[in-house]
C-alpha cells in the first residue's frame, strides 16, 4: 500500500457515516409504487406508452450515406444535399470508422470541413465564379442588380491586379 492510498484510507475513515433518513430526497424513487419512470420501464406491458410503435420507413437514398458505427441501422431522415467527395470525402470516411467516442473521429471530421471549404472555393474559380468572402459570410447584402454585379467584378479585379503588381515588384 502506498503512502496516498494510506491518507485516502484514514480520511475515509475519519468521516461521519451519513444516516440516509436524515438526508432530504434520499431514495424518493425506492418505492415502485411512486416511480415517475415506471410507464416506460416496464417492457412486460404490450400497452405502455413509448414502447409499440413502428419505426418510420428509411428514407430512399442514391447517394453514400456514412453512419457512425455505433448505430445499427439509419435514422429515418438524413441529410442529400453533400454526399462526399474528394479529399474532404475520404477523409469523411476515414473519421467513421472511429467511435464518436474518440477524437480521431471529430478530428478528421473537422479537417474534412476546412478541406471540403477550400475545395468549394478552387470549384467556383473553375467554374468562372470568383469567390466573394464578404457576400458569402453574410457581411454585404448584394443586390441582384446589374450595377452590384459589375461592381463585385470591379473588386474582383482590383485585387487580381494588386497581386500580380505585388508579385511582380517582388522580382
Amino acid at each position: 500500500m502506498t503512502q496516498s492510498d494510506k491518507s485516502d484510507a484514514a480520511a475515509k475513515e475519519a468521516r461521519p457515516r451519513i444516516d440516509p433518513t436524515t438526508v432530504t430526497g434520499w431514495g424518493v424513487d425506492a418505492d415502485p409504487e411512486n416511480d415517475p419512470t415506471w410507464p416506460m420501464r416496464d417492457r412486460s406491458a404490450d400497452d405502455g406508452p413509448g414502447m409499440n410503435w413502428t419505426a418510420p420507413s428509411a428514407q430512399p437514398a442514391d447517394i453514400e450515406i456514412l453512419q457512425s458505427v455505433e448505430h445499427v441501422r439509419r435514422p429515418a431522415v438524413v441529410g442529400l444535399s453533400t454526399p462526399p467527395k474528394g479529399v474532404s470525402g475520404v477523409l469523411r470516411r476515414a473519421a467513421f470508422r472511429f467511435s464518436e467516442s474518440q477524437w480521431g473521429h471529430w478530428l478528421l471530421l473537422m479537417l474534412a470541413d476546412r478541406i471540403n471549404s477550400v475545395e468549394g472555393i478552387i470549384t467556383d474559380v473553375m467554374r468562372g465564379r470568383p469567390p466573394n468572402p464578404l457576400v458569402e459570410m453574410g457581411m454585404v447584402k448584394q443586390s441582384r442588380s446589374r450595377e452590384a454585379a459589375l461592381a463585385t467584378a470591379a473588386v474582383a479585379g482590383l485585387a487580381a491586379g494588386g497581386a500580380i503588381y505585388l508579385a511582380r515588384r517582388r522580382r
